[in-house]
């Protein structure tokens, strides 16, 4: 079965738990999103998707 979500839906719950339960404060959840914001207009951002996707994949090709 494959559950397709958003991926800002996903990143929203993150800081939200991290924000609730971990004591991250909310400026430095701000700071974090604008920082991938600029790292995903530079040339780090093909290698940073690659992972991500092969990552994704690895996550995906496992059967119980």
């Amino acid at each position: 079965m494959t559950v397709s979500l958003p991926l800002v839906l996903v990143l929203g719950a993150v800081a939200w738990i991290a924000i609730k339960f971990m004591g991250v404060r909310l400026w430095v959840a701000v700071v974090i999103a604008l920082f991938g914001f600029w790292l995903a207009h530079t040339g780090l951002a093909p290698p940073v998707e690659s992972g991500t996707r092969s990552g994704v994949e690895s996550v995906n090709d496992q059967h119980d």
